[in-house]
């Protein structure tokens, strides 16, 4: 069969053993995987590594196309120069130990540049973009960021393997495995709340950046409207103290108590929780990004980020944003405010029409 390729294809025949790196944020990291699957699909014998930061390793670990997991602590740096010196080195040397022929570079991280020229794969790539001739002559091949193209960013990422003349097949989900552990966690807590076997709906209400969230009050209203119908409703957040007081003031104003696991979960736990999920109500944020992993319906408000490059990805989904000409305007609410009018816009008879969309195939 005749199939076109670059003419500096790399030759999958030789490439035993592959290292991804993603030092980027949760979601950023769970949006990697297809691209990992993509390259174990292709080349079946190659074991693939990736590196990532501590706090997101839950978001790849137990993934089905890796063979091991290499971190880095952001705490390193607290600790002095010379622990963190020791720390640095021996994660070079073990990632040098591995014999890499193939690096994945899936951003304009300069640390990704060093570890590369250090570790001396034999083929290497990563984004063409202005970051100097340091990162550009770090790598046997760089792949273009078309900023005017929107996409989504699991097609960026494939676009890596694309350049490298390896063109992924249909199946690209994300996926995250929670574990057994994780699973036996949420089944004691959803019996605890008398949810175990039962239908319920998770919201999710807060983000990183809180300026990407929906106001308390319509969320209150929100889950006053699902309670009433009849479906139970557990609230999760991060263990952050701005997440903790919006999920405290959307409970306040609720007649009826949800079940409120904010900042009692672990990432493979909320996995867990949101596999079971009837609905995931949420925003732009990583456990949107873990509703699709676990092929839950999802229900996602966006505002100022951009809906084409970051929503529910190969899922059953509905996306809700506002008719604002300025939006996805990317800032950090309108006029550096921290609060999003386009998110605000959105209305609650559209949310709860969505959520109804989504919810009807169960009654």
């Amino acid at each position: 069969m005749f199939v076109i390729a670059p003419p500096d294809a790399v030759p999958l025949d030789q490439v035993r053993r592959a290292l991804f790196i993603k030092l980027r944020h949760h979601g950023d990291v769970l949006l990697s995987g297809p691209a990992l699957a993509a390259l174990k699909s292709a080349a079946p014998h190659c074991e693939i590594d990736a590196l990532v930061y501590r706090d997101t390793r839950d978001m790849l670990a137990d993934h089905p196309a890796l063979s091991r997991l290499h971190t880095i602590d952001r705490q390193w740096k607290k600790l002095g120069p010379l622990t963190q010196l020791g720390h640095e080195w021996r994660l070079l040397r073990e990632l040098q130990r591995r014999r890499y022929d193939l690096v994945v570079h899936l951003t304009e991280h300069r640390r990704g540049a060093w570890l590369t020229r250090l570790i001396k794969p034999r083929w290497s790539v990563a984004p063409a973009g202005d970051y100097g001739k340091f990162f550009a002559r770090s790598f046997s091949h760089r792949y273009p960021l078309i900023y005017d193209n929107r996409r989504h960013t699991v097609e960026r990422h494939l676009d890596a393997l694309r350049r490298l003349g390896i063109f992924p097949e249909a199946e690209r989900r994300l996926a995250m495995v929670p574990g057994v552990e994780a699973d036996a966690v949420v089944e004691t807590l959803l019996a605890r709340h008398g949810l175990q076997g039962r239908p319920f709906v998770v919201v999710h209400p807060g983000s990183r950046w809180m300026f990407k969230c929906w106001p308390a009050a319509q969320f209150s209203a929100l889950i006053e409207r699902l309670q009433n119908a009849g479906w139970p409703v557990v609230v999760t957040g991060a263990p952050d103290k701005v997440e903790a007081k919006m999920i405290e003031a959307i409970v306040a104003a609720l007649p009826t108590p949800p079940v409120v696991l904010q900042g009692q979960l672990t990432l493979k736990q909320l996995g867990a929780l949101i596999g079971r999920a009837r609905l995931f109500v949420g925003v732009d944020s990583a456990p949107m990004h873990i509703a699709a992993a676990m092929q839950t319906p999802t229900l996602a408000l966006f505002g100022p980020s951009g809906e084409i490059e970051w929503g529910p990805w190969q899922v059953e989904h509905r996306l809700l944003t506002s008719d604002h000409p300025c939006r996805p305007c990317y800032r950090d609410g309108c006029g550096g405010g921290k609060r999003s009018e386009c998110l605000e816009a959105i209305t609650l008879d559209r949310v709860w029409g969505a959520a109804q969309e989504l919810l009807e195939p169960a009654k």
